[in-house]
């Protein structure tokens, strides 16, 4: 059974680096990348159509970043990569994702660039995502193809 590492998919300027860690990571263990898009989930039951059409346009726009992104996930680790679309919070999701797969055996992420602190999902990392135990791997965000290729 290989070993899947996941990764949240969002359009933060650390998620290349926690890509690319992982997928050289996964190459290197002849493991598989997993890629984890978490859209809000609806609220207002009053405006149920307009909420199901928002939700159907998030996941469609979901499915277009996973298959984008996807493709350098393969490239980058030499295996297509596992896509999961998740409602919700992200902390919930995690949660979600690796209790429902146990394949998934350790959790990516990168920490903010800048200034910004380390970032709200490693803030959550650090008090534990509560179910199973998985490790999770903090990679700086400012890593370079170079600095990941001598770590991973």
């Amino acid at each position: 059974m290989p070993r899947k590492f996941l990764v949240v998919a969002d359009e933060s300027p650390e998620f290349d680096a926690a890509l690319r860690y992982a997928a050289r990571r996964a190459r290197s263990t002849g493991g598989r990348v997993a890629l984890l898009r978490v859209i809000p989930r609806g609220s207002d039951a009053h405006w149920a159509g307009v909420r199901d059409e928002i939700q159907r346009e998030l996941r469609e726009e979901a499915e277009r970043l996973l298959n984008r992104l996807g493709q350098e996930a393969q490239q980058r680790s030499g295996a297509a990569p596992q896509f999961l679309i998740e409602e919700g919070e992200p902390v919930e999701a995690i949660r979600r994702a690796v209790e429902q797969d146990p394949e998934i055996k350790i959790l990516v992420l990168a920490s903010g660039v800048g200034g910004r602190g380390p970032g709200p999902l490693v803030t959550a990392a650090i008090k534990g995502f509560g179910g199973r135990k998985l490790p999770v791997t903090i990679v700086p965000g400012e890593l370079s193809e170079k600095d990941v290729d001598d770590l991973a």
